[in-house]
This record gives structure tokens, sequence and C-alpha cells, in this order.
């Protein structure tokens, strides 16, 4: 007897087991049937991609996923509630070369109409980093990650230069899928506060509660692709696999503006938010919290295995 199932995630879930058999039982009448009084919607006026868009195809408004070796697939109908602000928009693009140089591997770097294609391979990734260090601001790009198995391969956009935070990692398992198109992924970094922002929803505050575990020194700005296969995918379960080389990623609509470590003490940080003095809104901790309910798979501060006396700022 062949069989189907048809799994939806994450709202519910729905198993449906399709067979061929005889059988002269069947329930009794309800009396009332709900489905009949909710109108039907197309696929996409009340869902989307949530990954393995290349294993989804529409057919006169029936989806159809699989599932092979490289992906499966899945839609989600969960979307987080607006932020009501949105700092991306008050800081202008600038040009790759206005505002970052290569690093490393500039053989697997190449500029097409103001975004840059990055790529790992076995012989060598690739790296950025901004042409001024900063001692607050705001930072971030546009990206559009490579679709199918790509375990093991790392894309980031990061500040370093002060190692006071390393291992205070938080990890979210995106809302949407980050393959399809750009996303706009940014870091807002002032004296108060460390605020991680993905299409300008808050998705992480870090506030300075001690100057020991705070960043206080220039940092610069980093973007790189790599292969952390050792620790990247549960500390190293699954390896990046080079018959799918090259692993590319795509970044666009830089931006990078905030007092660099040669301003004046006048340069004044910015903001997350309306508020001058930095803090988020009502309805931008809403956001957070949504994603932070949702989206969140790892808090270091509830990582009980690790030592506590390395993170304080969990406790107080």
């Amino acid at each position: 007897m062949g069989s189907s199932l048809i799994s939806l995630l994450p709202i519910f879930h729905l198993l449906v087991l399709l067979g061929s058999s005889v059988n002269a039982y069947w329930p009794p009448s309800p009396g009332y049937w709900p489905s009949s009084k909710v109108v039907s919607l197309s696929f996409y006026k009340g869902f989307r991609n949530l990954w393995g868009p290349q294993h989804q195809r529409m057919d006169h408004n029936a989806l159809t996923i699989w599932l092979d070796r490289v992906s499966g697939s899945s839609v989600n109908a969960y979307w987080p509630p607006s932020p009501g602000y949105w700092p991306s928009s008050k800081v202008v693009s600038l040009s790759f070369y206005k505002g970052f140089r290569n690093l490393w591997g500039p053989q697997h770097q190449r500029m097409d109409h103001n975004a840059l294609t990055i790529w790992l391979d076995r012989v060598s990734g690739s790296g950025f980093k901004s042409v001024k260090p900063f001692r607050s601001g705001y930072f971030g790009a546009s990206i559009k990650l490579q679709p199918g198995y790509t375990a093991g391969v790392i894309t980031s956009l990061y500040g370093s230069g002060d190692g006071k935070i390393i291992g205070r990692e938080m990890k979210y398992r995106l809302w949407f899928d980050p393959t399809s198109g750009f996303h706009h992924y940014a870091i807002l970094w002032n004296p108060r506060e460390i605020i991680f922002l993905v299409d300008d929803i808050p998705i992480r505050r870090y506030p300075k509660k001690s100057a020991a575990t705070f960043p206080l020194r220039p940092m610069w700005l980093y973007g790189s692709i790599w292969d952390a296969s050792s620790w990247a995918t549960e500390d190293g379960k699954y390896k990046a696999d080079y018959k799918y080389q090259p692993f590319s990623a795509k970044y666009t609509n830089f931006k990078a503006i905030g007092c660099t470590a040669y301003s004046s003490a006048r340069c004044h940080p910015v903001s997350a938010s309306p508020y001058r003095f930095g803090g988020l809104t009502r309805q931008q901790y809403q956001a957070m919290r949504w994603v932070q309910t949702h989206s969140m798979v790892y808090n270091y501060c509830k990582d009980y295995k690790r030592d506590r006396s390395l993170t304080p700022e969990c406790w107080r």
C-alpha cells in the first residue's frame, strides 16, 4: 500500500496518510463544516517560501514540494510585526570602494553593478574590511546567500577589534529564505548598547552593563566567506562538500556611518530608534520579542554547560 505524508510547519502539524484500502466503516457526520466558512486564498497571499525554493513548484494553485539528497523545502505563514521604525532608511548607501577594501582572496571577489560577489572553493575563500575603524556607528549590507547544500560555509558581516564579547552568541532560524533575495543585515553600536537588525527588525539588544563586558575600543567592519566545518554545524557534524563548489554570496547596499577612531569628541553616536540617546521603542521591542520567541534556537545565557563566571551580564 502506497502512502504519502504532508507536514505543514511551524504553525501546526497536519499529517495526512493516503493509501488504498477497502473499509465499510466511516465516521458519522459532524453536522457542521468549519472549512466551508473560510474563503480559500492563494499560496502567495498567505504564505511564503521558508527554505528550499528550488524544491517548490506551483501548478494551478497547487503547491508541490519535494525532498532529495540536496534539500527539502518548507513554507511559513509567520512574519514578525512591523518595528515601526527603519534605521537603514536614515543611512545613505555607499559604494563598496568608498567604504571597504579587499582583505584576502581578491581572486574570489567580483563587482557587478554595485553588488559584490565573493566565493569559496577548495583553493580559498575571500574577505573584505572597512577602510576606517569606528568607535560607534551603523554598519550594514544587503546580502543574498547561495541555495542548495552549503553546510559548513560561513557568510559573515561583523565588527572586530575588541574581544570582550567573543562567545556571546545567539542563533536564529530566519523567518524567510535568505537565498531567494537580498535582505538587509545590520549592527548598530553606540556607547550604551549594540543592536543587531535584520530588515530593520531588531533581533537582539546587548546593553552595556559593565566596561568589562562591552567593547570600548575602535573596531573595523569585516565581511567574508570561509569554511567553518570544524564548528559551524553542531560542532562539525556536517562538513562543507566541495562537489557543490563554488559557494558564493552577494553583498550590496553597503552602509557604514558613525564616529570613526579619528572623529572629534563631539561626534554623536547613531541611534536605532527615534530616541536620540538610544534604546528601542515599544513597537521595536514587540518585534524583537516576536523574533526571539519564534526564531531563536540558541541563547548563550541559557546554555548551562558554559562557565557562568565568564558571562556575568546574563545573571544581573
